[in-house]
């Protein structure tokens, strides 16, 4: 079973990306630089690049950085159209989320929900179609991209997701090292947000739900992903990135 391309997605900018400081004091998380670009525009150039037409951007901390970020790719004519949501409130991914979509914004189709730090390279499918190519709605509420912790670029403590051969997804048992962690990309149905409370919360809730029912899938990457947390871990995910498009590139600069 798979759907179309998705449309729709949403990108989650608003966090004040605490564990990034003092990086992040005076500015937004998705605008720190890896391998010479924005994460922002890293994931932007990936939505855009697989068809998504749309995405909704939310902003709350350093919200007229992010805008200026985004005015300047529109007037640069990069895709994909974005449509900003201001919150003066943190309303976490899940409030922020369910809140697009009961205004409309995201529409009936499944979308993409991305955290906006996260960064990876594509394997020979690019990622978000692979998503794509797997969703089932008859089945899935939502379908996580994955990142296998033992080849993660940076901490990822001990994972988050076990998963059955079908790709059903079950929550790590606590404690224990577990194989897959969430890798900040998913394809969600409206579905998954049919009894979504108002307000701030996690997307964890109704992931939580979905597992209950049966309902909460995943795919594994297939190639380079990057965990950015630490202001360290730009250094890092940068050297990963060059090296993985490059494998030649840390013998001609030595700076990597």
């Amino acid at each position: 079973m798979s759907i179309p391309m998705p449309q729709r997605a949403m990108l989650f900018a608003a966090g004040a990306g605490s564990r990034m400081r003092p990086l992040t004091e005076d500015t937004a998380k998705p605008l720190l630089a890896v391998d010479g670009r924005a994460i922002l525009d890293h994931v932007l150039d990936r939505l855009d690049k697989a068809g998504v037409a749309e995405v909704v951007v939310n902003v709350c901390w350093q919200a007229g950085k992010v805008r200026a970020a985004l005015r300047a790719r529109a007037e640069a004519g990069l895709g994909p159209r974005v449509v900003v949501r201001a919150e003066q409130t943190l309303l976490e991914s899940g409030g922020s989320a369910a809140a697009a979509l009961r205004d409309g914004a995201l529409g009936p189709e499944p979308f993409f929900l991305l955290n906006g730090d996260s960064l990876w390279l594509n394997g020979p499918v690019p990622a978000l179609c692979r998503l794509a190519a797997a969703f089932d709605p008859a089945r899935m509420d939502a379908l996580l991209l994955l990142a296998r912790t033992s080849l993660a670029v940076g901490a990822v403590g001990q994972g988050d997701f076990v998963s059955a051969p079908d790709g059903l997804l079950r929550r790590a048992v606590r404690g224990a090292l577990t194989p897959y962690v969430f890798a900040g990309v998913q394809l969600a149905a409206p579905s998954l947000f049919a009894e979504a409370p108002p307000g701030p919360f996690s997307l964890n809730r109704l992931w939580d739900a979905a597992i209950a029912r049966e309902r909460l899938f995943g795919i594994v990457h297939d190639s380079v992903w990057c965990h950015l947390s630490r202001p360290e871990d730009l250094a890092v995910a940068t050297r990963a990135l060059r090296l993985a498009r490059e494998p030649d590139a840390a013998e001609r600069d030595v700076s990597l």
